[in-house]
């Protein structure tokens, strides 16, 4: 399928085939009718990347302190990796289409194949031939209501939030500051409250354009007309409430909102607009300003959003799916017009050319819609699903020829798969990349073009069946780890899957079946620390133990951004089940042991754990997984004391040895500090491959893989009891 992207490094608008998105539960698969172009919003975004990277970074200083952030705790090089890795990807565009349902998930009964709905959504609702929707995000379309209309549905919404936060009442006077595309909607909707409308803009053609909307009076924002029209239908006392629906870097709308606006009024900010609020001329009126996020509650709540949870009605009337369809109703009833709204319509094909012609002036445009080809019955035909069962090899592969390539698939690209994984392996010899996987077409485009897999896809079972492809890297959500493991064991490929292995016992003890069943013990997770060159050092300079040891590890993983889908507890289970394994690897790994109990407690209304492992010699490993330090502090500090000697490793840049001996007792610092953090994603993966291409053995036994995992799954036991929690060894 086709749909449109850019390349925020360069600038780069493209036209792009993607593979077409898999139709997960929850949601449905919509092929585009027509979606909307946002003039203010998505121009904004196709100017920025047009930018030199110090304007990029001057419009974006939210960004710039997350990276600045990301320096202090992973280093310049690492740092420089992933953002140049972020720009230099394909990113979509689009947010508000229309089109038909052409495949249902699980779970959904409120639509089927064939109907119209309206979907929004900057991650679901692109300039995309198809995309996948989850339930909260699409809205039937009314009978009656054509789909270029529909198409208007969640910049409709948006207008809509912004609205119901000023609360007009009947005989309000309200003043829009912007008569772009959300201001002319906010206009009609005021008008529709029963409230009268004053319009301001620089552009005459849109004040005519409200006026014929609805709009009492507009104006230039400088002219006398527009104060003497607030006077006038106000009686002199100033409107009721304002809508900024400007953008720019003016600050002439917020002043020019506490001039014309009442004592103690209301100032709604609905764009993107400089905000220097006049203190004395706020202060004084006691103004009310209020801001309106996007589509309305729900909108950036991933539980809402991805996963379908609705807000009871009771507690929230207005959610941003309820703010769709009322929309749609408006526009169906007739009590909203968008066909005067609409300058353009372009075939999807010439999207490039558009979004050209709006970005150099020589397209005027409040809405511009872009229109897709049916799809004739023989393309129907030809692009419906199937489904393919892989063969399953119970026979252990045999060793192969040190000549022959590894031929690799990835299953999943997301960040880490990108940042940490792909660039190690597209650098290395006797490395064949095959076949990346997705369910979002982009990602897998974006990793082809970067990485040179051979085929982008979203078809799984063809890749499992696939002979020539030795081995399936899991790199997707941590709910889908254990089952991607086991579809691949079946398949007879070799397993590198990130942590975690699994998220419950029946979840670990399936692939540990899986593996009996088939035959096939080919499995390394992910856990990378005890491949670090730098503890490896460490490790052999501390030399054997003669004696129990007590080691503490320091992890200050920090507070995760809003909106992160490793907050997704219910699903994707709780962060430190998602990594804490990598910590009681690399602690077992130092104590050449798997433990035998673990125990564990939680600080009061916080993530923040201590977990204590305890080790068939009566060594202990006491694991600090806190959320609450400082951001500027190291995120992993170790230290292992035993027989009078003490190890320090310090975020994996500087170790540090202490042996007892009195005045003659000996120091190790590591003789060099690393260019950057190592910590051993490369060694890893370069055991992992040649373990493929000769047959040997796997880089960590899987005896020691399901005892971490155990272990990590039993803190959650230990937290729910209490008391310790024994970890039963296989005989």
């Amino acid at each position: 399928m086709k749909q449109v992207v850019q390349n925020y490094k360069s600038g780069e608008l493209a036209v792009l085939d993607v593979p077409v998105p898999g139709c997960k539960p929850g949601g449905v698969l919509v092929r585009s009718a027509y979606s909307l172009i946002s003039t203010g919003t998505e121009l904004m975004k196709v100017s920025e990347a047009g930018m030199s990277m110090l304007g990029k970074a001057r419009s974006r200083p939210d960004q710039v302190a997350k990276v600045m952030q990301s320096v202090a705790t992973n280093g310049v090089p690492a740092t420089y990796r992933k953002v140049m890795g972020k720009l230099d990807s394909y990113t979509p565009l689009g947010y508000s289409l229309c089109g038909v349902v052409e495949q249902v998930g699980t779970g959904i009964d409120d639509v089927k194949v064939g109907d119209l709905v309206a979907c929004a959504g900057n991650e679901h609702a692109l300039h995309a031939e198809l995309n996948w929707v989850p339930k909260n995000l699409y809205a039937p379309v009314p009978d009656g209501l054509a789909p270029r209309h529909a198409a208007f549905g969640t910049v409709g919404a948006i207008a809509m939030q912004g609205v119901r936060r000023g609360e007009p009442q009947l005989g309000d006077v309200a003043l829009v500051i912007g008569l772009g595309l959300i201001g002319q909607l906010v206009v009609q909707l005021l008008t529709a409250s029963g409230a009268r409308v004053v319009g301001v803009d620089p552009d005459p053609a849109r004040c005519e354009l409200a006026e014929r909307l609805g709009a009492a009076a507009c104006g230039d924002p400088a002219s006398e007309a527009v104060e003497a029209a607030v006077a006038d239908l106000t009686g002199g006392h100033g409107v009721d409430q304002v809508y900024l629906a400007a953008g720019g870097g003016s600050n002439q709308p917020v002043e020019l909102a506490a001039r014309l606006c009442r004592d103690r009024g209301r100032v709604v900010d609905i764009g993107k607009c400089r905000l220097d609020l006049p203190w004395n001329a706020y202060y004084e009126k006691e103004l009310d300003v209020r801001f309106s996020r996007s589509y309305g509650p729900g909108r950036y709540d991933p539980e809402y959003e991805l996963e379908g949870r609705d807000y009871p009605i009771g507690y929230v009337r207005w959610t941003e799916r309820r703010n769709l369809a009322c929309f749609l109703d408006l526009t169906a009833r007739g009590r909203v017009d968008v066909e005067p709204l609409v300058s353009h319509v372009a075939d999807f094909d010439d999207a490039v050319e558009t979004y050209q012609r709006l970005k150099d002036g020589d397209l005027k445009a409040v809405a511009v819609l872009f229109h897709y080809p049916e799809q004739t019955a023989d393309e129907a035909e030809a692009k419906a699903p199937t489904v393919a069962v892989p063969a399953v090899n119970v026979k252990p592969a045999p060793a192969r020829p040190a000549r022959t390539p590894v031929r690799l698939a990835f299953v999943g690209a997301g960040n880490y798969a990108t940042s940490m994984l792909l660039p190690h392996l597209a650098q290395r010899d006797g490395v064949e990349l095959s076949a990346v996987v997705t369910t979002t077409a982009l990602s897998a485009a974006n990793a082809q073009r970067k990485f040179g897999f051979t085929e982008a896809t979203t078809d799984l079972d063809a890749v499992l069946g696939d002979k020539s492809i030795d081995a399936v890297f899991v790199v997707t959500r941590h709910s889908t780890h254990a089952e991607l493991t086991r579809q691949a064991l079946l398949a007879g490929k070799a397993v590198f899957v990130e942590k975690p292995l699994a998220l419950t016992e029946d979840e670990l003890a399936g692939v540990l079946a899986t593996v009996e069943e088939s035959g096939n013990d080919r499995i390394q997770v992910g856990f990378n620390r005890r491949f670090s060159p730098l503890l490896r050092e460490a490790k052999q300079r501390f030399g054997a133990r003669t004696g129990p040891a007590s080691l503490r590890y320091l992890v200050n993983a920090g507070r995760l951004q809003h909106g992160s889908w490793y907050l997704q507890q219910g699903t994707e289970g709780s962060r430190f089940a998602g990594e804490g394994g990598h910590f009681i690897d690399t602690a077992s790994w130092l104590l050449d042991a798997d433990p035998v109990s673990v125990y564990a407690v939680a600080a009061s209304g916080t993530e923040d754990l201590q977990v204590v492992l305890r080790y068939p010699d009566g060594s202990t490993a006491t694991i600090s997984y806190v959320t609450t330090g400082a951001p500027g502090f190291p995120k992993e500090t170790l230290d292992l004391v035993a027989d009078g000697k003490v190890l320090r490793l310090d975020d994996f840049v500087r170790a540090s040895l202490y042996a007892d001996g009195g005045a003659g007792g000996k120091r190790w610092v590591s003789s060099r500090l690393p260019k950057a953090r190592d910590k051993g994603q490369n060694a890893e993966l370069a055991a992992f491959v040649k373990a493929v291409r000769t047959g040997g053995p796997m880089p960590v036994p899987l005896a020691s893989l399901a005892a971490t995992t155990a272990a990590t799954l039993a803190v959650r036991t230990a937290l729910t009891g209490g008391a310790p929690v024994t970890l039963a060894r296989p005989r």
